[in-house]
């Protein structure tokens, strides 16, 4: 049983794992077991390159940045699960106690994250019911999104990155997978509002 499953290994679901990871030392995060379904036969990324991305090398490939991101996270905090070569097929269940089966394996978890693309061929069987036309998207795209409230699609089920809603810019992505990991944190800290910092002065 997971305590957090991330759906999506782009800037968004990776974003959020790093903060969840981060957070290790806390307390209330430190038993929890975090995951990442990190499955990326398509992202954009594949084909970006960065010039106005705040801390992002000028030129910086989106390629790169989805090895190396991914290699970050394994290398400074391994005890996040990262499940490759896996695509999610569909999710059941109800918060607190999550069905997620992919082509390959069934997982359970207790909180659900959401964070691939916007793409109109998503089709994970139990999340269908909230799809929607994006609204920050020409028309002509035909790119979705789930239904949500502040990134919270229901209970236990939370999405970020384009497919909350958001506008794909890779700041955007990666402060909508933060956003999620700090509402998380605040849940298990029993609703303490809480953060995860690294600080030289500590």
């Amino acid at each position: 049983m997971f305590d957090v499953l991330i759906i999506g290994g782009g800037v968004s679901g990776i974003s959020c794992a790093l903060i969840l990871g981060s957070a290790h030392k806390k307390t209330f995060a430190a038993d929890k077991k975090i995951g990442v379904i990190a499955h990326q036969k398509a992202s954009s990324l594949q084909d970006a390159i960065f010039y106005n991305a705040y801390g992002i090398p000028n030129g910086k490939l989106g390629a790169e940045l989805l090895t190396e991101s991914t290699s970050h996270l394994s290398e400074i905090y391994p005890h996040i699960q990262q499940i490759e070569n896996e695509k999610v097929i569909s999710i059941s269940g109800e918060n607190g106690n999550f069905t997620i089966t992919t082509n390959k394996n069934t997982y359970t978890s207790k909180i659900i994250v959401v964070g691939i693309g916007s793409s109109n061929l998503f089709a994970i069987d139990g999340l269908m019911q909230y799809v929607t036309p994006h609204q920050k998207s020409l028309p002509e795209k035909n790119r979705i999104q789930l239904k949500n409230n502040d990134h919270k699609v229901t209970e236990g089920i939370y999405v970020c990155g384009t497919l909350a809603g958001h506008r794909s810019q890779l700041s955007i992505a990666a402060g909508s997978g933060a956003a999620v990991a700090t509402d998380i944190l605040v849940l298990w800290n029993d609703g303490t509002e809480t953060h995860s910092h690294d600080s030289i002065r500590k």
